[in-house]
């Protein structure tokens, strides 16, 4: 019998101490120090659409990561969490479109809130995120997922791009 879905508390502890802290605590400790101009300071009516294109990004980010950690309890078997990841190589839903889905999301909502908050700092935090990330997926995790899910993620990897999503879902043959 293979493992059952994680509980709810192992997601939300995951969700609390990984994108959470990351689009939420950072952010707002930045913005509490330091200086941030809603919409960059932009009159209306261009302010409006400055913070309306923040938000867009904001939303597709949010969905994103929870359509991401929807597929990892049901599909994958683990959460987003090292501590506890996925059992199963997960390639369904928003996976057939990007290898990190996740990161994303996440780096979508960061954008989204730059936007929206015209902050520098948080402008440099959005940076410092996407770029560690990028650095950690090629040195540390494709090379452990290699070895973790051999051929298969091999497959996918040659298929289906780091970050950027593919135009058309990929399809793993079977």
């Amino acid at each position: 019998m293979g493992k059952k879905e994680p509980s709810v508390r192992s997601h939300l502890t995951s969700i609390l101490l990984l994108p959470f802290t990351v689009t939420v605590i950072i952010p707002l400790l930045l913005l509490i120090f330091l200086k941030y101009n809603v919409a960059w300071g932009i009159d209306l009516p261009f302010s409006i659409l400055i913070l309306l294109i923040g938000l867009s990004f904001l939303i597709l980010g949010l969905v994103i990561v929870i359509s991401a950690i929807r597929q990892f309890s049901k599909r994958g078997k683990g959460t987003l969490a090292p501590w506890n990841p996925p059992q199963k190589l997960v390639v369904n839903g928003v996976y057939r479109y990007t290898r990190n889905p996740m990161i994303s999301g996440v780096v979508l909502i960061l954008l989204g809130e730059v936007i929206i908050l015209g902050s520098l700092p948080l402008l440099f935090w959005f940076i410092l995120f996407s770029v560690v990330n990028y650095i950690y997926f090629i040195i540390g995790e494709e090379p452990e997922l290699e070895k973790k899910f051999g051929e298969d993620y091999i497959e996918y990897k040659n298929n289906v791009p780091r970050l950027l999503p593919r135009k058309k879902p990929w399809s793993q043959k079977s």
